[in-house]
């Protein structure tokens, strides 16, 4: 199973994978006949998962079968709920008809209503109600490619929804290099390299030429059959390099030399055409007006689309597609620093700023070539929209960028602190004890000092430091009494809770924490003094 040479997305003549097809095939018959399945297709990129989605794409619209098809990118990771949006949009004419409450919290997440940050589960039940309401008209069959590039936020839904299909005629099929956390222990797929005789006829179709055997060898074998590594790597090389000693560089990864063939296809086009294809590429929207009106800002004329599409490279249709994922992502590499500063900047002016005001922000802090208050503060709005939406892991992007823009030294600090908390919520640990270490390495004051104890001590009782966490947190809940006593009894209360995991797990040793900790009544005297929480915070960690 091939893609044609030159055609983004396209199938062409099968080579090889009937194991594959025949799993996706049945998939389909079970959706068609009324059940549910959920399957990930995992694999290195270029091994040809796209192209078995397209196979199931092909397949699936028979009789009576509706198919929806997404992808996650790359540079929309950060932006939470993109990829769910993305699936849902065109279904949400479906939405009045599941429950209020998930309605809602569906709504919130896309920026459709106001309100507070959407519960996640309420997310997840909203999506698996709108789908089984679609299907009920339709078998439905949801295609999730390079899944490893959604949002966090998109993610937890998608695989909470995978979890839970009953009886509904709905297919989830995810395509994923390694499937995350969120898609583990689901019925997987494996998708490896071509057997050797079908890698030699798919090397021979790409070639104008004849190859030496010892070459083919050679690329057939350093390769290990990958579809696009076959099709790709030759493309550039030279008759002498075809004809004979021709080596590929061993050390560097499959996926850098794929990339580094799409770079040498790029390094041949006219000078506005690559200018034209880095910038579609710094815009993963598929937006093709945007990029147009983006390309009219840098002088850059229609006629330029033409040389990359017929190099296969992009294609400027309805959508703006690139051949691969790694095709864009050489495109991108490929501009200079002050050049991609440029085209972001472009990008910024025609994003409307009502409707996207995220995706302009991040195009404007991507455009900064230094710090820009007006800029890291438009990220820090962008990050609020995020958080209200639920989206911690975007608004720890937007706060961390928002960080490298800020140049004064209490702002830094305030934001290095709030970037450090969201990275803390959405679960980036590392992130968050690196932010805490750039807040330590300037001035600070008492409040904020207790804040990046109390960012420590979270971060060790949720990776299993039970040994420190429990006197972390009490350092941090008494050097917070002074200026948060609802957040030092929060904290106080966590720190009881570690200690008494500690205990448990501990047993017969000393806890460091003990020796640390107030008496019995002065821990409870400090506890009771503040203002009332409710248990869920208390006990979060």
């Amino acid at each position: 199973m091939i893609t044609v040479p030159g055609r983004p997305g396209g199938a062409a003549g099968m080579v090889d994978r009937l194991s594959e097809r025949d799993a996706l095939d049945r998939l389909v018959g079970v959706v068609r006949a009324g059940g549910s399945r959920v399957l990930v297709v995992r694999g290195d990129p270029g091994v040809g998962k796209s192209v078995l989605l397209d196979h199931l794409a092909g397949r699936a619209p028979g009789p009576g079968c509706r198919v929806a098809r997404v992808a996650g990118v790359q540079p929309e990771m950060e932006l939470a709920f993109a990829g769910l949006h993305q699936l849902c949009a065109p279904m949400l004419g479906c939405a009045g008809r599941i429950p209020g409450p998930q309605r809602d919290a569906l709504r919130t997440a896309f920026g459709l209503a106001a309100g507070p940050p959407p519960d996640r589960f309420f997310v997840g039940l909203a999506v698996l109600s709108l789908l089984s309401e679609v299907a009920g008209e339709r078998p439905l069959i949801c295609l999730i490619d390079d899944a490893q590039w959604l949002d966090r936020a998109s993610a937890q839904a998608l695989g909470f929804v995978a979890r839970r299909l009953g009886a509904e005629p709905v297919g989830l099929v995810f395509a994923a290099r390694e499937p995350g956390a969120d898609l583990a222990g689901l019925p997987e797929l494996a998708v490896g390299g071509l057997r050797d005789d079908d890698a030699r006829a798919l090397l021979d179709s790409a070639l104008g030429g004849p190859l030496d055997e010892r070459v083919r060898e050679l690329i057939v074998a350093e390769t290990r059959g990958n579809p696009l590594a076959l099709l790709e790597l030759p493309r550039g090389l030279t008759p002498a390099e075809l004809a004979g000693g021709f080596g590929l560089p061993g050390a560097a990864p499959l996926t850098g030399r794929i990339e580094d063939s799409f770079a040498r296809q790029l390094g041949v086009l006219p000078g506005q055409t690559r200018r034209l294809v880095q910038l579609a590429a710094a815009d993963p929207s598929g937006d093709r007006s945007l990029v147009w009106r983006a390309a009219g800002r840098l002088g850059i004329p229609v006629r330029a689309a033409a040389p990359a599409v017929e190099a296969g490279l992009v294609e400027f249709g309805g959508r703006v597609r690139f051949r691969h994922p790694l095709a864009r992502s050489a495109a991108y590499r490929s501009a200079p620093a002050a050049g991609r500063q440029q085209i972001h900047a472009a990008l910024a002016e025609v994003t409307d700023p009502a409707a996207d005001p995220d995706r302009r922000a991040w195009h404007r802090a991507q455009a900064a070539a230094g710090p820009d208050e007006d800029v890291a503060a438009e990220l820090e709005r962008s990050a609020g929209r995020a958080q209200a939406r639920g989206g911690l892991a975007a608004a720890a992007a937007f706060l961390e960028r928002s960080v490298l823009l800020t140049a004064d030294p209490a702002r830094h600090a305030e934001r290095t602190l709030a970037a450090a908390q969201a990275s803390l919520q959405s679960g980036a640990f590392d992130a968050a004890l690196a932010l805490v270490a750039t807040a330590e390495a300037g001035p600070l004051d008492e409040f904020q000092r207790a804040r990046v104890g109390l960012v420590r001590g979270h971060v060790a009782f949720a990776s299993g430091s039970l040994s420190d966490a429990p006197s972390l947190l009490l350092k941090a809940a008494m050097r917070l009494e002074p200026f948060d006593p609802g957040l030092a009894r929060e904290t106080y209360l966590t720190a009881w809770g570690a200690g008494f995991v500690a205990s448990q797990h501990l047993a017969g040793r000393t806890s460091s924490w003990r020796s640390a900790a107030p008496s019995g009544p002065s821990l409870r005297r400090r506890v009771t003094r503040a203002p009332l929480i409710s248990c869920s915070t208390a006990l979060l960690c």
